[in-house]
């Protein structure tokens, strides 16, 4: 497939789908060969990704984990995309980028999907008997800076639910936050690259990790951040893709 560099100018504050809408969204297809994803949420509404799959932009977009989407074709997990873009400052943080890549994705994309709901096994995630180990970010910088990969989460100004949102991806189920923990934190989790997927789906080795014969997820969880996995039941939000479409060529 030849390189191609899409650029999206939506100009208006909604898009027809009912969504805020980047301003300007730029996507092309990622050419390098390490398979590294990485992920930024900037001030005045900026998102900046490299190597991230449809798949992945969906999970972002919707709040989900990998396991939590359904119904979309092989291609969707397999090519890879950077993407350059910027709100036009009204809305800010993880939130508001999510709702503008939703109507992103519907019209680059023309997804369709639907919600279901069921009852699954999940983790929950609270403070183990120790206390938490988990610093806090000092004040002022940027939005979270994020480095995934198998056998490791690394980041900066990263809030619980970001934590929980990859832990999920990697443990292959949702994890509810019950932690009661405020604030933004910066964390580096290391654990052995077999214990689970690891990282978003496809990203191997984008954080060192501790290789095969490191701790399991579970246990870095308790020992490295002071937190703890517990296994119980709750419901599970599924998105099921309806229709989707490659990019087109201009």
């Amino acid at each position: 497939m030849k390189q191609r560099l899409l650029v999206l100018c939506l100009g208006l504050a909604t898009s027809s789908w009912g969504f805020q809408s980047f301003e300007v969204a730029t996507i092309k297809p990622n050419a390098s060969s390490d398979n590294r994803v990485r992920i930024g949420i900037q001030p005045g509404g900026r998102f900046v990704a490299s190597g991230m799959t449809l798949k992945q932009l969906i999970a972002f977009a919707y709040d989900l984990r990998d396991f939590q989407i359904t119904g979309e074709p092989g291609w969707a997990s397999a090519e890879r995309f950077d993407i350059n873009a910027k709100g036009d400052g009204s809305g800010e943080g993880p939130d508001a980028i999510r709702i503008m890549m939703r109507a992103l994705l519907a019209e680059r994309f023309q997804l369709k999907s639907h919600e279901e709901t069921k009852e699954m096994s999940v983790y929950a995630l609270v403070v183990g008997k120790g206390g938490s180990k988990l610093v806090k970010s000092a004040s002022g910088g940027p939005g979270p800076q994020i480095r995934l990969g198998r056998g490791g989460i690394s980041g900066k100004g990263m809030p619980i639910d970001l934590l929980v949102r990859q832990l999920s991806q990697n443990v292959g189920r949702t994890v509810l936050d019950k932690t009661g923990l405020t604030g933004n934190y910066d964390i580096e989790l290391n654990f052995s690259a077999e214990a689970g997927p690891g990282g978003l789906p496809g990203s191997p080795d984008a954080v060192a990790g501790t290789g095969s014969n490191g701790p399991t997820i579970f246990t870095a969880v308790q020992e490295q951040l002071g937190l703890k996995l517990e296994p119980t039941r709750g419901p599970v939000k599924i998105l099921a893709v309806d229709s989707v479409s490659k990019l087109t060529e201009d």
